[in-house]
This record gives structure tokens, C-alpha cells and sequence, in this order.
């Protein structure tokens, strides 16, 4: 956010410069339509190239973290949705079971990417698989 406020602050700086210079001085006695759209256009422009130049600003140290939480061998974790726990870690691996939203599944601890291995009880028979850590919730998360 402040990247973009800093780039578009230069821009106008640098389109009332270039306003100053480059059009009549007549345009600026007093306000009008046409010095308005100069200096909204030279804005624009000038904010825009200067913020893709800039580039997006560095992700924060919690933003890095998140992705990299493992999960935690026996905690329990509830599923969002209906759930594919599958042989591999893929949407192309065979499925093995779907576990039914709002189950309960204990996670072993193994992870692969976003992809966890977890034991879940579908039928009254326990299956362990990979699921995709995005279909599952703290068990303490409020639902």
C-alpha cells in the first residue's frame, strides 16, 4: 500500500512539473476541464509506470511463515468439505475414501507440499491417506 501511495504521490509531483512546462500558462489561471484531465492523466501514468517499476513490495515474515506450518503428529483437525484421502499426494492419485465434512481426522505428521498425511474414521473403518491441508481446520477453529 505504501509503495503505491509513494509511486502515485511522484506521479502528480512529477505531472505538475511537467504541466508547468509543457502546457499554456493560460490553462492554469484558473481551473478548467483541460487542466484537470492533464493533470489526472499525467498522474495516472506517470503513478502507474512508477509503481510497475517499483514492483510489489516484499511478503512479511508471517506471510512466509504460514505456508511452512507443519502439521503436528496425533493433532486433530476437522474437514471443511467433503474430503479425498488418496493414496499419494495429487489430485491425480487414486482416491481411497471420501471423508464427510465436518469429520474429524488425526494428522501423522508426514506433509508433502500442502498435501498431509492424516488417519480418518470413514465407515467405521480407519483409512490413513494424503489429504490437501486446504480442506482441513484447527479442531479448536470455530466452524
Amino acid at each position: 500500500m505504501a509503495t503505491a501511495f509513494l509511486a502515485f504521490g511522484a506521479g502528480l509531483l512529477l505531472s505538475l512539473w511537467a504541466c508547468a512546462y509543457l502546457t499554456p500558462r493560460a490553462w492554469w489561471r484558473r481551473p478548467n476541464l483541460r487542466a484537470g484531465g492533464a493533470l489526472a492523466a499525467g498522474t495516472a501514468v506517470l503513478g502507474t509506470s512508477l509503481y510497475m517499476i517499483a514492483g510489489d513490495p516484499p511478503a512479511t515474515e508471517t506471510a512466509l511463515a504460514a505456508p511452512s506450518a507443519a502439521p503436528v503428529a496425533g493433532a486433530r483437525y476437522w474437514t471443511h468439505d467433503a474430503l479425498n484421502l488418496r493414496a499419494a499426494t495429487g489430485t491425480d492419485a487414486p482416491r481411497l475414501a471420501v471423508v464427510p465434512a465436518g469429520s474429524r481426522v488425526v494428522a501423522t505428521g508426514e506433509r508433502r507440499g500442502d498435501w498431509w498425511q492424516v488417519r480418518a474414521d470413514v465407515d467405521g473403518r480407519q483409512q490413513q491417506g494424503w489429504a490437501s491441508s486446504l480442506w482441513l481446520r484447527r479442531a479448536d477453529e470455530h466452524r
